[in-house]
């Protein structure tokens, strides 16, 4: 017989016979059914199949008649040619490849970065492509001074997407403590307290030990952050696993916790640290008390007191103030009241034998005169906080009964026999914010003119070597000027600061601008004494006297004040407009001020629109509500969530309001504005607060972890 073609795979030169017999044999195949090898009549050849001669007869297969197989043979040379080639390149990724259905043993590999960026491929989230570092590796001290660098340029978010991601995952340094202070220090700075945390944590599943620089971090990043109850509890935390473990701190991390006491609590918590700091030997500074002053600074009712009984403590302890100091005494006299005016008559004019907050400690009573005398930075007396503590907070005692009963005997006698006009003793102008004694009698003269009222006279409270014995008592101490007052006003003050050798500096001069009477001599002499100091004026300033006068509706006053910021070589910012609209209480000249910016090229922003609806609506003057919303809407400046308040202030009625009892003129076109200011609101976009840390955090692929992370941080506060 001559000799047959067959159709042969490729892997059967290789197959053990078992496996020739599994292929070629489908299971269950019954009498007169055709094999696997058979292809139906007038197809081509299986893939992966070749054919190949044999030399001896072979049973008849279907489709392998000899006249068929020689009218197919010519047409299907090429293609048998490409199988061939096909073959040898597919015969090593066909070999072995039974052992997935045959074998029960499964072996499992660890994945590699390659599979995993070809699985990432395949489901469409392609990750940005990073390209190998070439070259050396930077040390981590290289990191740390570039992390440095990029924080001082209030480039945080850079710096931690250079730490996490180049540092970390690319060139796998191993990172030091200095690496993760750094950071926690700049995330401290911006009051990034969840941020600041993960650093702290993975520094410690690293196997580094924290330093005193890294807590301090720490408690700067709680009282910094941006919600003071979250702050609070996360500092608490740190303070008792420190306790705890015995940690012991030094004066630079018991201050960052006296920051967070002050900023997030109260004065209570602050002395308690203190008292924590004298216990441990540490020596109470001036940066000391100035934390418990901005304690004091909360107590919007009895803070002003507060703030004069720490002074008062710091010059016993023979401390000088800085001029940091000395700014937050007039942040205190702005922000703060007296309180009872007996209860601060009574403690802060007590002679200084009656104040028991001094104690001398062992071994130190014959250095006490030396070092006050040196005007040491250091306190040369121990401070008794408990006692301190008890002077502050306790209640009245006297009834204020009690004290003004003498004073007005004194009176009577005074009006009954006049006092002799050439009296060095004579009694403070300011609405009686002082009373002061004669040498054998009391007089009480009615208020004077401040012009007429030399500054030296007036009595500092700042000056302990003031004879406190010549004040009687506080009279009504009701405004931020009668507050200053006690602090000798204007020259008094810088006097004070003189014999302290604190400079004062522009936030000085901004927040006196603040406290002097408006439209009176000091606030005129306040220019000539920013040059007889050599302090260079800013913008925010000028900005501060334009806002007085805008309050008190003098606007021509306001604009008086232009072209002393343009002589100084100055421009004005949109803070500027923004205190002129306050003085617009009219729609002519809220639309001049609005017509000016736009000749400008000045876009006003949410806070000159602010103030201006603000003005509106005092007056009640609905059509200029209607202009001021109808410009915004030219402009496209999105409101905020304080213009949609002050809104639907303006567009509610009154609560006794019947239009059809009484005609009200002031509501005639508050309908008007109802229905303008609804329509208004729908092709308006509101604009949206964005989080405090969004511009810090480092972005993700797909975003969606850092939106679910914003909602999280959002909801929980922290």
């Amino acid at each position: 017989m001559g000799s047959l073609r067959l159709l042969v795979p490729c892997w059967c030169r290789y197959a053990s016979p078992a496996v020739l017999r599994a292929r070629c044999a489908a299971p269950g195949m019954g009498p007169g059914q055709a094999p696997l090898l058979s292809r139906p009549p007038g197809q081509g050849l299986l893939p992966g199949w070749r054919t190949c001669s044999a030399s001896q007869a072979s049973p008849r297969l279907p489709g392998s008649d000899p006249k068929d197989i020689s009218a197919r043979s010519s047409a299907g040379a090429a293609e048998e040619q490409k199988d061939d080639d096909d073959d040898v390149d597919d015969e090593g990724v066909e070999f072995g490849t039974l052992s997935d259905k045959f074998s029960s043993r499964k072996y499992y590999h660890k994945t590699t970065a390659r599979f995993r960026d070809l699985k990432l491929r395949e489901e469409g989230e392609e990750e940005p492509e990073r390209k190998p570092r070439r070259g050396p590796k930077n040390t981590p001290y290289w990191y740390f001074l570039r992390c440095k660098a990029l924080i001082k340029e209030d480039k945080l978010a850079e710096a931690l997407e250079l730490f996490e991601v180049q540092m970390l995952k690319e060139e796998r340094v191993q990172p030091e403590e200095g690496n993760y202070t750094v950071l926690i220090g700049g995330c401290g700075r911006v009051g990034y307290v969840k941020k600041a945390f993960r650093l702290y944590n993975d520094m410690k599943k690293r196997g580094l030990m924290p330093t005193e620089a890294t807590y301090t971090a720490l408690f700067n990043a709680c009282a910094e952050s941006p919600w003071k109850d979250s702050g609070l509890q996360s500092a608490l935390k740190l303070r008792q696993q420190l306790q705890s473990k015995n940690q012991e701190l030094n004066l630079i991390t018991y201050h960052a916790l006296l920051k967070v006491c002050a900023l997030c609590s109260d004065l209570r918590m602050c002395l308690d640290v203190l008292k924590e700091i004298v216990q441990k030997g540490h020596v109470p500074t001036a940066e000391t008390f100035s934390f418990l002053l901005m304690s004091c600074i909360k107590d919007t009712e009895n803070g002003f007191r507060f703030a004069l009984q720490v002074w008062q403590q710091m010059n016993k302890l023979g401390i000088r103030a800085d001029s940091h100091t000395y700014n937050l005494m007039l942040r205190a006299a702005r922000d703060c009241g007296i309180g009872n005016p007996a209860v601060a008559s009574r403690l802060l004019l007590s002679p200084p034998e009656s104040s028991p907050q001094l104690k001398l400690p062992p071994g130190r009573k014959g250095k006490v005169k030396n070092q006050r005398k040196k005007g040491s930075e250091s306190a040369p007396v121990q401070l008794d906080v408990e006692a301190m503590e008890k002077q502050l907070f306790q209640e009245s005692s006297v009834q204020p009964e009690e004290r003004i009963q003498p004073q007005n005997k004194d009176v009577a006698g005074a009006e009954a026999e006049p006092a002799a006009p050439d009296s060095p003793r004579v009694t403070h102008s300011r609405a009686g914010a002082l009373m002061r004694r004669a040498q054998s009698e009391m007089e009480q003269e009615q208020p004077h003119p401040i012009q007429k009222l030399p500054l030296c006279n007036l009595p500092n409270l700042l000056d302990s070597r003031v004879a406190d014995t010549a004040v009687v008592s506080l009279g009504t101490v009701a405004t931020p000027s009668h507050r200053l007052a006690l602090m000798g006003d204007v020259e008094g003050f810088l006097n004070k600061m003189k014999e302290d050798n604190a400079e004062p500096n522009i936030k000085t001069f901004t927040l006196l601008a603040e406290l002097v009477e408006p439209q009176s001599p000091s606030e005129s002499s306040l220019l000539a004494l920013l040059d007889d100091h050599k302090v260079k004026v800013d913008v925010t300033f000028f900005n501060t006297l334009m806002r007085k006068r805008s309050k008190l509706g003098d606007l021509e006053g306001a604009k008086s004040m232009l072209p002393a910021l343009v002589k100084r070589g100055l421009s004005p910012n949109l803070h500027t407009f923004c205190n002129l609209a306050i003085a617009c209480h009219n729609q002519q000249d809220g639309l001049q001020l609005l017509s000016d910016l736009k000749r400008s090229g000045i876009t006003p922003n949410k806070h000159i629109y602010s103030s201006l609806i603000a003005a509106a609506v005092r007056q009640l003057d609905y059509s200029y509500l209607t202009e001021i919303l109808r410009d915004m809407r030219n402009r496209q400046v999105p409101p905020n969530e304080v213009i949609i308040r002050q809104l639907e202030f303006a567009a509610r009625y009154p609560p006794k309001f019947d239009r059809y009892k009484h005609k009200n003129p002031y509501l005639e076109k508050i309908d008007g504005f109802r229905g303008y200011y609804y329509r208004w609101l729908k092709v308006m976009a509101g604009e949206e607060t964005p989080h405090p840390w969004a511009k810090y955090r480092t972005a993700k692929p797909g975003g969606q972890d850092s939106e679910a992370e914003a909602l999280q941080e959002k909801g929980a506060g922290c």
